[in-house]
């Protein structure tokens, strides 16, 4: 597997670029608000972009979407109850963090459970609300992308629009926790962990 991580924009967002080994298929994951610095990633990587899927729809992780868009001529995958946001500037806070509004329309609502083929590479969604009402995580052999739900020692604020703080615990302990200890979990911010190591000292769950 494929897997680079990119952090972007003045809120230190994480992109992750991943990809099939053998048919360099790839997609990426949250696009910040670098396309620059994506672009260079994708051209060093020598890989095919397939299509976007974002975790949540906050300004954040989507900052860069409509170059990746118009420049790969991909299709944006979203949960089903993200898409609201999606297309509210106002909602998905772009015009409050950069003066500009980002309003897209997805080409694929995701569902809870659902596998996304990409490559040979499998990925499965996972629907972990309580940062938004749609965010989810992204499992994809050992590892697990956990966009702002669960950090290296956080979890991700629950006082935006859609947030819930028993939601989001309850995504961690029932759909993140699930996973072996061994599984690392790449996050929407800051650095790599395990879910093992969450499990034992991260301060809100334990």
């Amino acid at each position: 597997m494929i897997l680079e991580k990119i952090t972007v924009g003045s809120y230190m967002s994480n992109c992750y670029i991943v990809g099939c080994e053998e048919t360099k298929e790839a997609a990426v994951i949250d696009p910040g608000a670098d396309f620059k610095k994506i672009y260079e990633t994708i051209e060093e990587l020598n890989v095919k972009i397939k299509f976007v899927i974002l975790t949540h729809a906050h300004g954040d992780h989507i900052g860069a979407l409509n170059e990746v868009i118009k420049k790969y001529n991909v299709p944006v995958y979203v949960h089903e109850d993200e898409v609201d946001m999606l297309q509210d500037a106002n909602k998905n806070l772009s015009r409050m963090m950069f003066r500009k509004e980002i309003k897209v329309e997805p080409q694929k609502l995701l569902k809870d459970g659902e596998i996304i083929e990409l490559g040979n590479l499998e990925m499965e969604i996972i629907h972990t609300p309580g940062h938004t009402k749609g965010s989810i995580s992204i499992k994809v052999e050992n590892i697990i992308l956990t966009g702002d739900t669960l950090f290296n020692g956080s979890i991700g604020r629950t006082d935006f629009l859609g947030g819930s703080f028993e939601d989001i615990i309850s995504s961690i302990k029932t759909k993140i926790f699930k996973y072996d200890d061994e599984v690392i979990v790449y996050p929407g911010h800051n650095s790599p962990t395990t879910i093992g190591n969450e499990r034992k000292t991260n301060p809100f769950v334990i």
